[in-house]
């Protein structure tokens, strides 16, 4: 079978053969439709995050996918039921432990896990994979073309579940969102908040400039754009209004500390984004102040469990076509695998035929049609 697979470092993914997998004992055999690319592939393929598993020199990529069940090997699963695969498995050697058998392995250490796709174990982007069936998630068929982004909207389930949980000692009633980014990840945010209760107003701060497809977006979402170049995170509050939430997905470490001058009172910052290493200046007795005296909070969040997969699911099926037409701007086959990254050297290269722009907002990889 065919997969695509990259050494970490290496700068360029490559379509490689594999051996189709055998699904062990309590094992499915799962044909791979989509996969989606996000920015940790392109950390991975970059060699700043993650790498293969132990013994391996070569990593295959993708942890945003969707497939259907080609052999369910007397799992429950069904043939030709549409699944997704979670991202988090127990390390080697190890069957479980406390963090898998409560079902939280979102909360594990490191050590305590792999990620498939990310680190210590190959990912979802092959004409076929295996996984225990705990891991795969059904989806309905009709939801199936787009569900490699139940991924990632499974993050932002459990970002804002954790961002509640913070606030559940009082009777927290928000009104205002603010998403930090205009990526894949923070336009489905902004869709998810448009369309809660939560939230009657949704801010999405960028750099783009107009006309952009991805201001269009915003706006038609109901949402406000905020050009960063403009108004600053800090600048927020006075030219708009506090927000009782920010989401942070930049990965712009200055953020973490900005949001929180971006809060209102009781409000909360749930960040997201992984930056490198970076040493900066900042008013540690302000952002101490402003955290004790206004009773705001700010959390970490990675990964997600199966819960937020589930929630991630039934989010997809309110979100309207027009949306995720317009967020998924290239699915390709592999004859044309070097335009589902082209943010990657051999995309820049003349003969890929699309140029590395900012319009591209999602891309996937279609190994075969449902």
């Amino acid at each position: 079978m065919k997969a695509i697979a990259v050494q970490p470092g290496a700068g360029v993914p490559d379509v490689v053969e594999r051996p189709v997998p055998e699904p062990a004992p309590g094992e499915a055999l799962v044909r791979i439709h989509r996969v989606g690319v996000d920015g940790t592939d392109y950390e991975v393929i970059e060699g700043s995050h993650g790498g293969p598993p132990e013994g391996d020199d070569r990593l295959v990529l993708g942890h945003e996918a969707v497939g259907v069940v080609d052999d369910p090997n007397d799992t429950g699963l069904e043939a030709g039921q549409s699944v997704v695969p979670t991202v988090r498995r127990p390390p080697p050697g190890t069957e479980t432990n406390e963090f898998f058998e409560r079902g939280e392995p979102d909360m594990a250490p490191a050590g305590a896990y792999v990620e498939r796709g990310i680190v210590g174990a190959h990912g979802f982007m092959a004409e076929y994979i295996t996984s225990p069936a705990e891991f795969l998630v059904p989806i309905p068929a009709d939801l199936a073309p787009w569900g490699f982004l139940v991924e990632p909207l499974s993050i932002t389930e459990k970002a804002l579940r954790h961002a509640r949980a913070s606030r559940s000692a009082f009777d927290w009633q928000p009104d205002s969102a603010l998403v930090l980014g205009t990526g894949s990840l923070g336009l489905l945010t902004a869709a998810m908040f448009s369309a809660a209760d939560d939230f009657e107003r949704v801010y999405c701060l960028g750099r783009k400039d107009r006309p952009h497809p991805v201001i269009d977006v915003i706006e038609r979402l109901g949402a406000t754009y905020i050009d960063s170049r403009e108004t600053p995170v800090p600048e927020i509050p006075a030219a708009y209004e506090p927000m009782d939430l920010v989401y942070e997905a930049t990965g712009y470490a200055k953020h973490a500390f900005e949001s929180i001058d971006a809060l209102a009172p009781n409000g909360v910052a749930a960040l997201l984004g992984v930056p490198g290493d970076w040493e900066f200046e900042v008013d540690g007795g302000h952002l101490h102040r402003e955290l004790v005296l206004h009773n705001k909070a700010v959390i970490g969040s990675v990964n997600s469990n199966r819960s937020h997969f589930e929630a991630a699911i039934d989010t997809l099926a309110e979100l309207p076509d027009w949306l995720l037409e317009a967020i998924v701007t290239g699915i390709y086959g592999l004859e044309s695998v070097d335009r589902a990254f082209p943010h990657t050297a051999t995309a820049d290269d003349e003969s890929a035929g699309t140029p590395d722009d900012d319009t591209t907002i999602k891309t996937a990889v279609e190994f075969t049609a449902i």
